[in-house]
């Protein structure tokens, strides 16, 4: 993996903010910072095959500006490199944590009606939405500021109001409290259709336009890219959320 370090004019917070989609756009880009308390306010940027070229675009399109390279880029090797290992294709990427807990999920919901003595569909779906906000703003909150960073760079409000991207992790901690405990069902289906429904939108867009990102949707712990299964994750939880408003089902 190679680094490139640049000389910028993003001389605050603001700055980063603006340039955050356009950097967290670029699948090559694995990780970048900005040292805004140097003189030369450093951009880092980590990646493959990323180049001078593209990281001046991307700067540019935020309407900033890199003013030249500040070292070479360095790129770091293993100690003996395996020609085996290096012939051989990337691995392809695995969907198997966010799978894995929506099983889960899915399990533990069954396993709690199962208790109850009788299933009913309006409590079950209550009981899964619940478990689901909890555990995704789980694996959010646990990086909130590196969530935010990869969220702006497709979420059709996070892309323009960074705020949105710190709070988010805590709007799904309140709709999976709302859910558990009943607290206005409709007003709790309400917001979760339109938080949903925002989302699947800016997944769309991305998936449509054939961008390489990351899903920030377990946050910054796993490296998802984005595709079909975010978008399948988020429609479910609005249609869930529109049927329980329609069907007056209580959360």
């Amino acid at each position: 993996m190679s680094e490139w370090k640049y000389k910028t004019n993003l001389n605050c917070g603001n700055c980063v903010a603006k340039v955050t989609p356009h950097l967290n756009g670029e699948g090559r880009i694995r990780r970048w910072s900005v040292d805004t308390t140097s003189p030369d306010k450093v951009l880092s940027v980590e990646g493959e095959g990323v180049g001078t070229a593209t990281v001046e675009r991307l700067v540019a399109a935020a309407g900033f500006r890199v003013l030249g390279e500040v070292e070479p880029p360095t790129v770091e090797y293993a100690e003996e490199p395996d020609p085996a290992a290096a012939a051989s294709p990337a691995p392809r990427p695995s969907y198997y944590p966010i799978v894995l807990l929506l099983g889960l999920l899915v399990l533990g919901t069954a396993l709690l009606e199962v208790g109850a003595g009788a299933f009913a569909w309006p409590r079950a779906m209550a009981r899964f939405m619940g478990g689901f906000f909890f555990a995704f703003s789980f694996f959010k909150l646990l990086d909130v500021r590196a969530f935010a960073d990869a969220y702006a760079g497709y979420d059709l409000v996070a892309a323009r109001w960074r705020g949105y991207g710190y709070a988010y992790p805590f709007v799904e901690l309140l709709l999976g409290a709302a859910y558990l405990s009943g607290f206005w069902p409709a007003v709790t289906n309400a917001v979760t259709l339109v938080v949903m429904a925002v989302g699947t939108a800016g997944v769309v867009r991305t998936l449509l336009a054939r961008r390489k990102i990351r899903c920030a949707c377990l946050g910054a712990v796993f490296y998802l890219p984005m595709s079909y299964v975010t978008l399948a994750e988020d429609a479910l939880m609005a249609g869930m959320a529109a049927v329980m408003l329609t069907t007056g089902g209580h959360a």
